[in-house]
């Protein structure tokens, strides 16, 4: 026999993802911040590995939004949070991590505490030395995470030493990691990626970025440097090729 608070789990869970599906994703989430954030985070978990890329990346947003909400009452509640997205990534969870690093991302890029405490830690999913991430779609999530809060946080970015790292995956094999890279070094302004953003304009290859209500929205990877060499250049303003994407 089913047990009321099972009920009222499922209940939740369904009202979740709901609003996450629902057509005004702003006013969704203003519904979301108005439930008690220990008992959304759960049916937000699930949603990160939903094959609708659309609930993923809104997910990813209310998880930020959430959790940010949840370190100005209780910082270890937060933590905590952000300790099971670090265990979904560990081999030993027995899991994959789908959408862990970038729910990361930002909620790191949503809160200054949190992001000066945790930032390390993702930083050490692109290095070969610490926790890289190589199988492909979780590092093309921790290339979109660092290009998050280098967007929100450029000076905690340069100051991790990640630059070179995300000059070197501009060679990538995988046009996804090339893109998110060539992004996330123009909110860096690193101007020695210059050179090689030049010669990636003329990359034809496509990739996926939500826009700001979480729907993928293709774009050309030549566009990307080109949009990233203009920013290093202080030529662009503050929207990017998709207008409202995620920031």
């Amino acid at each position: 026999m089913t047990s009321s608070s099972e009920l009222r789990r499922r209940g939740l869970k369904r009202r979740v993802l709901a609003l996450l599906a629902s057509r005004d994703f702003n006013a969704a989430l203003e519904q979301i911040l108005g439930l008690p954030g220990e008992r959304v985070v759960n049916p937000l978990f699930s949603a990160l590995c939903s094959s609708d890329e659309s609930l993923k990346w809104r997910a990813v947003r209310a998880l930020g939004s959430v959790v940010a909400k949840l370190a100005e009452r209780d910082m270890e509640t937060a933590r905590i949070v952000l300790r099971r997205l670090m265990w979904s990534l560990n081999e030993e969870s027995g899991g994959i991590g789908w959408g862990a690093p970038e729910a990361m991302g930002e909620i790191l890029a949503s809160h200054e505490g949190l992001a000066e405490e945790f930032a390390p830690v993702l930083f050490s999913y692109l290095r070969e030395d610490a926790n890289l991430l190589d199988y492909v779609p979780l590092q093309r999530g921790a290339v979109w995470a660092v290009g998050r809060l280098a967007e929100a946080k450029p000076e905690l970015v340069l100051n991790g030493g990640v630059g070179q790292i995300l000059l070197s995956l501009l060679s990538s094999t995988d046009p996804t990691v090339r893109g998110l890279a060539a992004r996330a070094l123009g909110f860096l302004g690193l101007s020695e990626a210059e050179p090689l953003l030049y010669k990636l304009i003329s990359d034809l290859e496509e990739l996926c970025l939500p826009d700001a209500d979480g729907i993928p929205r293709a774009v050309r990877l030549g566009d990307l440097a080109k949009e990233a060499l203009e920013r290093i250049r202080g030529e662009v303003g503050r929207k990017g090729i998709l207008e409202g994407v995620v920031n």
